[in-house]
Protein backbone atom coordinates (compact mmCIF):
# COMPACT_ATOMS: atom_id res chain seq x y z
CA UNK A 1 0.00 0.00 0.00
CA UNK A 2 2.46 2.57 0.69
CA UNK A 3 4.47 1.73 -2.26
CA UNK A 4 1.43 2.37 -4.50
CA UNK A 5 1.04 5.49 -2.55
CA UNK A 6 4.56 6.77 -3.21
CA UNK A 7 4.15 5.73 -6.92
CA UNK A 8 0.98 7.27 -7.39
CA UNK A 9 2.61 10.31 -5.55
CA UNK A 10 5.63 10.36 -8.16
CA UNK A 11 3.37 10.16 -10.98
CA UNK A 12 1.22 13.03 -10.10
CA UNK A 13 4.62 14.64 -9.46
CA UNK A 14 5.70 14.31 -12.63
CA UNK A 15 2.27 15.19 -13.98
CA UNK A 16 2.18 18.37 -12.49
CA UNK A 17 5.40 19.90 -13.86
CA UNK A 18 4.50 18.89 -17.50
CA UNK A 19 1.91 20.70 -17.78
CA UNK A 20 2.93 24.20 -15.42
CA UNK A 21 2.95 27.03 -18.14
CA UNK A 22 6.04 27.01 -20.53
CA UNK A 23 8.29 29.51 -19.93
CA UNK A 24 9.14 32.59 -22.09
CA UNK A 25 11.25 32.04 -25.00
CA UNK A 26 12.97 35.34 -25.07
CA UNK A 27 13.94 35.41 -21.38
CA UNK A 28 16.96 33.17 -19.84
CA UNK A 29 15.84 29.99 -18.62
CA UNK A 30 17.95 26.73 -17.38
CA UNK A 31 16.89 23.23 -18.58
CA UNK A 32 18.47 20.16 -17.51
CA UNK A 33 18.23 16.32 -18.50
CA UNK A 34 19.28 13.07 -19.25
CA UNK A 35 20.36 11.51 -22.14
CA UNK A 36 21.58 7.65 -23.00
CA UNK A 37 23.13 5.73 -25.91
CA UNK A 38 26.44 5.47 -27.32
CA UNK A 39 29.72 7.24 -27.02
CA UNK A 40 32.84 4.90 -27.13
CA UNK A 41 30.72 2.87 -25.34
CA UNK A 42 27.56 2.26 -24.08
CA UNK A 43 26.58 5.46 -21.82
CA UNK A 44 24.71 8.34 -20.59
CA UNK A 45 24.73 11.74 -19.63
CA UNK A 46 23.95 14.47 -17.62
CA UNK A 47 23.69 18.05 -18.77
CA UNK A 48 22.45 21.66 -17.69
CA UNK A 49 21.74 24.38 -20.47
CA UNK A 50 20.99 27.94 -19.83
CA UNK A 51 19.31 29.26 -22.98
CA UNK A 52 19.04 32.70 -23.90
CA UNK A 53 21.72 34.40 -21.93
CA UNK A 54 21.62 37.66 -23.34
CA UNK A 55 19.46 39.20 -25.94
CA UNK A 56 22.63 39.77 -28.61
CA UNK A 57 24.15 36.83 -27.48
CA UNK A 58 22.79 34.18 -30.31
CA UNK A 59 23.87 31.00 -28.17
CA UNK A 60 22.86 28.75 -25.60
CA UNK A 61 25.54 27.54 -22.87
CA UNK A 62 25.53 23.95 -21.77
CA UNK A 63 27.76 21.71 -18.90
CA UNK A 64 27.56 17.78 -19.22
CA UNK A 65 29.21 14.74 -17.56
CA UNK A 66 28.82 12.01 -18.71
CA UNK A 67 30.18 7.85 -17.91
CA UNK A 68 30.52 4.91 -20.16
CA UNK A 69 32.02 1.76 -20.21
CA UNK A 70 34.54 0.56 -22.80
CA UNK A 71 37.00 -1.97 -24.38
CA UNK A 72 40.02 -1.29 -22.55
CA UNK A 73 42.39 -3.04 -24.41
CA UNK A 74 44.43 -5.80 -25.16
CA UNK A 75 45.15 -7.60 -21.80
CA UNK A 76 48.01 -9.76 -22.70
CA UNK A 77 49.91 -6.67 -24.30
CA UNK A 78 49.27 -4.60 -21.39
CA UNK A 79 50.85 -7.11 -19.31
CA UNK A 80 53.84 -7.13 -21.09
CA UNK A 81 53.92 -3.41 -21.64
CA UNK A 82 53.01 -2.44 -17.81
CA UNK A 83 54.11 -5.56 -15.77
CA UNK A 84 56.00 -8.24 -17.26
CA UNK A 85 55.99 -11.08 -19.38
CA UNK A 86 54.09 -13.54 -18.31
CA UNK A 87 51.24 -15.66 -19.42
CA UNK A 88 49.63 -17.44 -16.63
CA UNK A 89 46.08 -16.94 -15.17
CA UNK A 90 42.73 -16.12 -16.99
CA UNK A 91 42.37 -12.60 -18.57
CA UNK A 92 39.51 -10.16 -17.37
CA UNK A 93 39.56 -7.14 -18.65
CA UNK A 94 36.84 -4.00 -17.92
CA UNK A 95 37.08 -0.68 -18.46
CA UNK A 96 35.17 3.01 -17.99
CA UNK A 97 35.16 6.87 -18.95
CA UNK A 98 34.08 9.56 -16.95
CA UNK A 99 33.84 13.13 -19.14
CA UNK A 100 33.14 16.81 -18.70
CA UNK A 101 32.26 19.06 -21.21
CA UNK A 102 31.10 22.57 -22.19
CA UNK A 103 29.02 23.24 -25.00
CA UNK A 104 28.53 26.33 -27.17
CA UNK A 105 24.87 25.90 -29.25
CA UNK A 106 23.48 28.11 -32.31
CA UNK A 107 20.37 27.25 -33.49
CA UNK A 108 19.81 26.14 -37.29
CA UNK A 109 16.89 24.38 -39.48
CA UNK A 110 17.64 21.18 -40.22
CA UNK A 111 15.49 19.26 -42.65
CA UNK A 112 12.25 21.22 -41.45
CA UNK A 113 13.05 20.89 -37.47
CA UNK A 114 13.18 24.45 -36.36
CA UNK A 115 14.87 23.61 -32.74
CA UNK A 116 18.03 22.33 -33.86
CA UNK A 117 21.47 23.41 -32.75
CA UNK A 118 24.68 22.73 -33.74
CA UNK A 119 26.82 22.35 -31.33
CA UNK A 120 30.61 22.38 -29.87
CA UNK A 121 33.34 22.68 -27.20
CA UNK A 122 35.89 21.61 -25.05
CA UNK A 123 35.99 18.27 -23.37
CA UNK A 124 38.08 16.45 -20.17
CA UNK A 125 38.35 13.00 -19.83
CA UNK A 126 39.54 10.68 -17.18
CA UNK A 127 39.98 6.76 -18.61
CA UNK A 128 40.69 3.82 -16.33
CA UNK A 129 41.39 0.00 -18.01
CA UNK A 130 41.20 -2.65 -15.40
CA UNK A 131 43.14 -5.81 -16.20
CA UNK A 132 43.20 -8.88 -14.16
CA UNK A 133 44.49 -12.13 -14.41
CA UNK A 134 42.64 -14.65 -12.09
CA UNK A 135 45.14 -17.12 -11.14
CA UNK A 136 48.43 -14.95 -12.13
CA UNK A 137 48.09 -12.74 -9.02
CA UNK A 138 48.29 -9.78 -11.47
CA UNK A 139 45.37 -6.59 -11.07
CA UNK A 140 45.89 -3.34 -12.16
CA UNK A 141 44.65 -0.50 -13.79
CA UNK A 142 45.72 1.99 -17.00
CA UNK A 143 44.94 5.41 -16.17
CA UNK A 144 44.68 8.44 -18.89
CA UNK A 145 43.42 11.95 -18.27
CA UNK A 146 42.63 13.59 -21.60
CA UNK A 147 41.99 17.20 -23.16
CA UNK A 148 39.69 16.90 -26.26
CA UNK A 149 36.97 18.81 -28.23
CA UNK A 150 33.90 17.65 -29.97
CA UNK A 151 31.04 18.94 -31.48
CA UNK A 152 27.98 17.52 -33.65
CA UNK A 153 23.94 18.33 -33.86
CA UNK A 154 20.89 17.77 -31.66
CA UNK A 155 17.48 18.06 -32.20
CA UNK A 156 14.28 18.95 -29.51
CA UNK A 157 10.85 17.63 -30.05
CA UNK A 158 8.02 18.82 -27.76
CA UNK A 159 6.51 16.10 -25.91
CA UNK A 160 4.28 18.71 -23.49
CA UNK A 161 4.94 22.30 -22.66
CA UNK A 162 8.04 21.79 -20.43
CA UNK A 163 9.00 18.13 -21.60
CA UNK A 164 11.48 17.76 -25.19
CA UNK A 165 12.63 14.53 -26.05
CA UNK A 166 16.33 15.19 -27.20
CA UNK A 167 17.89 13.54 -30.18
CA UNK A 168 21.60 14.08 -30.45
CA UNK A 169 24.56 12.97 -32.97
CA UNK A 170 28.15 13.96 -33.08
CA UNK A 171 31.76 13.20 -32.11
CA UNK A 172 35.07 13.73 -29.61
CA UNK A 173 37.91 14.23 -30.43
CA UNK A 174 41.09 13.35 -27.94
CA UNK A 175 45.00 14.56 -27.82
CA UNK A 176 47.49 11.46 -26.42
CA UNK A 177 48.16 11.51 -23.14
CA UNK A 178 50.18 9.77 -20.25
CA UNK A 179 49.28 6.54 -19.61
CA UNK A 180 50.00 5.32 -16.23
CA UNK A 181 49.91 1.15 -14.58
CA UNK A 182 51.18 -0.48 -11.65
CA UNK A 183 54.22 1.61 -11.17
CA UNK A 184 54.96 2.56 -14.79
CA UNK A 185 54.26 5.01 -16.96
CA UNK A 186 54.73 6.27 -20.61
CA UNK A 187 54.56 9.73 -22.05
CA UNK A 188 54.08 11.04 -25.45
CA UNK A 189 57.41 12.99 -25.53
CA UNK A 190 59.28 10.12 -23.91
CA UNK A 191 59.78 11.12 -20.66
CA UNK A 192 58.83 7.70 -19.38
CA UNK A 193 58.83 6.61 -15.78
CA UNK A 194 59.94 2.66 -15.03
CA UNK A 195 59.29 1.72 -18.67
CA UNK A 196 59.90 -1.80 -19.26
CA UNK A 197 62.73 -2.54 -21.42
CA UNK A 198 62.24 -2.67 -25.17
CA UNK A 199 58.77 -0.73 -25.21
CA UNK A 200 57.59 2.72 -25.98
CA UNK A 201 55.06 4.91 -25.28
CA UNK A 202 53.37 3.66 -28.58
CA UNK A 203 53.45 0.12 -27.69
CA UNK A 204 51.41 1.36 -24.80
CA UNK A 205 48.83 3.25 -26.60
CA UNK A 206 48.52 -0.06 -29.17
CA UNK A 207 48.07 -1.97 -26.29
CA UNK A 208 45.38 0.27 -24.50
CA UNK A 209 42.19 1.96 -25.76
CA UNK A 210 42.67 5.41 -23.97
CA UNK A 211 39.97 7.70 -25.84
CA UNK A 212 40.86 9.36 -28.98
CA UNK A 213 37.94 9.36 -31.22
CA UNK A 214 34.21 8.85 -30.27
CA UNK A 215 31.36 9.06 -32.52
CA UNK A 216 28.14 9.93 -30.19
CA UNK A 217 24.76 9.23 -31.00
CA UNK A 218 22.38 9.87 -27.70
CA UNK A 219 18.78 10.00 -26.96
CA UNK A 220 17.00 11.43 -23.76
CA UNK A 221 14.75 14.22 -22.20
CA UNK A 222 15.34 17.64 -21.11
CA UNK A 223 12.76 19.35 -18.58
CA UNK A 224 12.45 23.23 -19.03
CA UNK A 225 12.59 25.11 -15.65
Amino acid sequence: MLRTRILTGIALLLLTMSVQAAPDPDETSVSGGLELGYFGGPGFQLFGMVNNVAREFPMNLRLAIGYTTLEPGKSAEARRVFINDATNGTPEEKGRQMDFRFDLLYPVNILGMSRSYIYGGPRYARFVGNFKYVGGNEDFDVISKQWGVGGGVESYFAMSERVDLVMQLGADFFSKSDLQGHDTRYAPDGDDSNGRDGYTYDDADEAINQPTFEPRLMMGFSYNF
